[in-house]
């Protein structure tokens, strides 16, 4: 029996042994990890600080990009609003005169149709066209003689001094134009 507890206490000093350089071991390794740790870690920051400098270049890349896209849309922005305003302006001239042309027309076949109407109905109503036709010419006259601006400045100057009858005539052309788009409907 001794000599089977002589082979047990080898067999024990041999697992012993193996601890005790495992023990040495680790530190060994621990120090290899924590260089191996800095160093990974270091770089990780060179990475990240290339990263940054990388992404502050494109960044303003970018940037000076958009400030010239941004003048370029500006610049176009402001050629089409000035062609706009060009455009706007002959359209309304277009408009005005049209405008005139009719009321003119208006007021020479009314003054046209007085001989006809001191027939029928009498000399009295035969005046009032004659006067209604002098207005109407008289006004398109007037219409003529102006531009577009002065048009527009005499319009706000009427809804200055009496918004409440510009906001009536408002309704009631607004009131007109709905029945004509709805009556071609039906």
């Amino acid at each position: 029996m001794a000599e089977a507890k002589t082979p047990a206490k080898k067999a024990k000093s041999p697992v012993r042994k193996p601890s005790a350089k495992k023990a040495s071991t680790p530190v060994t390794n621990k120090e290899e990890a924590k260089s191996r740790f800095n160093a990974a870690l270091d770089e990780a920051k060179a990475g990240a600080a290339a990263l940054r400098a990388e992404a502050g270049e494109r960044a303003g890349s970018y940037r000076e990009q958009a400030k010239s896209r941004s003048s370029e849309l500006m610049a176009d922005a402001k050629n089409y609003g000035t062609e706009a305003k060009v455009k706007a302006g002959e359209l309304a001239t277009e408009g005005k005169n049209r405008f005139s042309d009719g009321l003119s027309s208006l007021g020479k076949v009314m003054g046209d149709t007085a001989t006809q109407i001191d027939e029928k109905f009498g000399e009295q109503y035969g005046d009032y066209a004659r006067t209604a036709s002098r207005n109407l010419q008289e006004a398109s006259a007037k219409l003529d003689a102006k531009s577009v601006e002065d048009l527009g400045e005499d319009a706000r100057e009427f809804v200055r001094k009496s918004p409440g009858m510009a906001v009536g005539i408002a309704a009631i052309a607004g009131f007109m134009l709905a029945r004509m788009f709805r009556g071609g409907r039906d």
